[in-house]
């Protein structure tokens, strides 16, 4: 039903072609990309379009295209990483404080409650500042940040199907509670958590740029679209079009996951759209 759904969105179905490109040129950047990423031809700094170099070279004579497809192993590769995390934590939780409530719940609430009362931006932030710069340190910022929003949203669903009587009749014939997590309450969110961590990838994407552009992130001579953009901002004034390819990327590659969250979320919940097909 989804997919059928999916198919007949134009939009949805050329986000998931571009997405899928990206992440083919990324995954098979050590095969697909032309040049090695940090090899250095200071000769050829700052060459034009051409086909030897599609996109140009940077400062320090790099091919563009082959930085872009490397970088995007990091950004992708590590956004996606901390996306799963995320995910895995806050749907546990938000499982545990639904189903079993009383003060299991009443412990977990409070600290959603406390996570939630900081942005998750600031507090990405200010705990990579306090573990130091790299990667690694991002994804563990980001996962502390976010898994209060998937717990809560969770831990709803979980509540208003718990008393069902599929589930109440599982539990009285001796089902155990893992059977009835996989069984019944998890495919019962299951559209939600894909909805919210589709529109939440674009997020991460650019938390993890932002952070490398401050050089909290990945590290020279690494590639990667935040990293680049910081490297691009410091001859902006001589060669702003260095500007272009990495933060064109970004933006192209946020707009099409938040585009196909809001795809997912009408195919999931029609309610969502009118008799008509226009979205609400």
């Amino acid at each position: 039903m989804m997919w059928k759904a999916l198919r007949q969105d134009r939009m949805a179905m050329w986000c998931m072609a571009f997405l899928g490109m990206v992440a083919i040129a990324a995954l098979f950047a050590p095969w697909l990309a032309p040049y090695d990423p940090t090899a250095i031809n200071v000769k050829d700094k700052f060459a034009g379009l051409s086909f030897s170099h599609p996109l140009g070279t940077d400062q320090l004579g790099r091919d563009v295209l082959s930085r872009l497809m490397w970088g995007g192993r990091a950004t992708l590769g590590f956004s996606l990483l901390a996306m799963l995390l995320t995910v895995f934590v806050g749907t546990f939780l938000g499982l545990v404080a639904g189903f079993f409530r009383g003060k299991v719940d009443e412990t977990i609430m409070r600290f959603c409650d406390a996570m939630m009362s900081f942005p998750s931006e600031v507090m990405i932030l200010a705990i990579v500042g306090m573990l130091g710069p790299g990667l690694g340190n991002i994804v563990i910022a980001s996962i502390i940040a976010k898994w209060p929003w998937y717990t809560r949203m969770i831990r709803s669903t979980v509540m208003q199907y718990s008393d069902m009587n599929y589930v109440r009749f599982s539990r009285v014939a001796g089902c155990s509670t893992l059977h009835i997590f996989r069984k019944h309450l998890l495919p019962a969110a299951a559209g939600e958590i894909i909805v919210l961590a589709t529109l939440d990838t674009g997020a991460v994407i650019l938390a993890v740029s932002a952070l490398s552009f401050l050089g909290l992130g990945v590290q020279p001579p690494t590639p990667e679209w935040g990293a680049m953009l910081s490297d691009a901002k410091d001859i902006m004034s001589m060669y702003p079009q260095q500007m272009l390819p990495p933060g064109l990327l970004i933006l192209l590659v946020v707009a099409a996951f938040n585009f196909l969250g809001d795809s997912l979320r009408d195919a999931l919940d029609p309610a969502h759209t009118t008799a008509e097909g226009v979205r609400i």
